[in-house]
């Protein structure tokens, strides 16, 4: 792959990660009961016009306190 390929996707992945913990924290802060607790997380991933679907799961730990 080339220059510009790793690029743009190295920039949607941080993307993807810096958006989706914004979103995570700001839900565990709203949730106001999440102290402790696990939570199940799925993400899924399609993309346009390759007809693929990349699926991660995984858990998430409320904050301690």
């Amino acid at each position: 792959m080339n220059d510009e390929f790793n690029m743009s996707m190295r920039k949607f992945l941080k993307q993807v990660g810096v958006t989706s913990q914004q979103a995570i924290e700001t839900a565990m802060r709203n949730a106001g009961d999440a102290k402790g607790k696990t939570f199940v997380a799925r993400m899924e991933l399609r993309i346009d016009g390759l007809d693929m679907t990349h699926v991660v799961e995984g858990e998430i730990k409320g904050p301690s306190e």
